[in-house]
């Protein structure tokens, strides 16, 4: 399991998110300058300097409940309000097209190209706001620095790891259904046709060669598909041309998405959901997700006036019939990060929080973790 996998599952799927709120702010004509000041707001979040400066340092992976947690609160970072149903289907639209870029990226390598995709379009959709830009642009070449240098042993690590996270997640979306990339029981399709990786050929002939390193024989053998060979490689640099598409919006065409529980993924959530009793490795993650909450700042609405709701649903009363038919064990009951909402609750916590603000302090209480699991535990 790759300890550098965090970066890349977190902008992977902060850009999914912002492909996806972008095209639902213009489905339901939000008036454009909130929709800017929601998408700048995100982003700013997102970007965080001191956010970013703990995704970057070796950890695990933590859990689909923390992650989760995360978002929530980035989704929430500026005047748009989501209710939970919508939040669900936020989320599983992002989980599922990141795991379908993983599973078709041609080498593991490629996720770096993935990214690169969404830094790119997450930069135009700030390119008017230079002081962003220049956040997004800082993590960028952070990026570059980390990874250009991995080799392909270490990239394969972070593939498995993301897979492993993926493994359990199977929701059906309509987008995979419509072009035939998933099948019914949400799993997705693999090509047996296109292009082969960079530094491959096309399969189909087999080459002998003897003790003195000379070819003596060659056979030739059917390989099942259609491939043809190979197209350049990407720019792994902060400008140029990717070549590789998976990672670019696949919604800047408008269509309708729909998320669907599939039967499997019913039938095991079971033995799926996760374990919530304490043991040794989640005080560990909670102290980290404290620290990653504490770098993320809510913007404060001047006014109610200003706020609105957005719903992923083509109508109120779906998205209420997704609430009421969406399994209990699937829905993600996330930890209230609002510590000003319930001060007794929350203490701990905020005062976690108020430390992450003020440079001068540091986190070390062991008791932290303890009364953060205690936390975890009653919801």
């Amino acid at each position: 399991m790759s300890l550098r996998t965090l970066p890349l599952l977190f902008i992977n799927l902060g850009g999914e998110m912002l492909y996806i709120l972008d095209q639902r702010l213009r489905a339901q004509n939000i008036p454009p300058d909130k929709a800017k000041k929601v998408m700048n707001d995100i982003i700013t979040t997102m970007f965080n300097k001191k956010f970013m400066e703990e995704l970057f340092k070796p950890q695990e992976l933590y859990s689909k409940k923390a992650l989760r947690t995360v978002f929530d609160r980035l989704a929430h970072a500026s005047i748009m309000r989501l209710n939970q149903a919508s939040m669900d289907k936020l989320y599983d639209l992002m989980t599922m097209a990141f795991k379908y870029q993983v599973l078709l990226c041609p080498r593991p390598k490629d996720i770096l190209l993935v990214t690169f995709n969404h830094m790119d379009a997450i930069k135009d959709f700030i390119r008017d706001s230079p002081s962003i830009l220049n956040q997004v642009d800082e993590t960028f070449r952070q990026l570059i620095d980390m990874y250009n240098c991995l080799p392909s042993g270490e990239f394969q690590l972070i593939r498995q790891t993301l897979l492993i996270f993926f493994q359990d997640m199977h929701i059906r979306v309509s987008i995979f259904l419509k072009d035939k990339v998933q099948n019914s029981n949400g799993r997705f399709v693999l090509p047996t046709s296109g292009p082969v990786p960079c530094g491959t050929e096309v399969p189909g002939l087999i080459r002998m060669f003897n003790c003195n390193g000379e070819e003596v024989k060659r056979v030739e053998f059917l390989n099942g598909g259609n491939y043809v060979s190979p197209l350049r490689e990407g720019s792994y640099e902060l400008f140029g041309e990717r070549v590789l598409k998976l990672g670019t919006n696949m919604y800047s065409v408008s269509r309708s998405v729909e998320t669907h529980m599939s039967g499997t993924l019913k039938s095991s959530a079971s033995h799926t959901k996760e374990n919530v009793a304490p043991n040794p490795l989640a005080k560990e993650e909670l102290n980290l997700l404290a620290k990653l909450m504490g770098g993320l700042e809510l913007k404060k609405t001047s006014g109610s006036d200003n706020s609105f709701r957005l719903n992923l649903f083509t109508s109120d009363e779906e998205e209420e019939h997704a609430a009421l038919t969406r399994p209990e064990e699937l829905s993600y009951k996330v930890i209230n990060i609002l510590a000003s909402e319930d001060q007794e609750r929350n203490k701990e916590l905020s005062r976690i929080m108020g430390e992450f603000r003020s440079e001068e302090m540091c986190i070390q209480s062991t008791s932290k973790g303890d009364d953060l699991l205690a936390m975890m535990d009653e919801l």
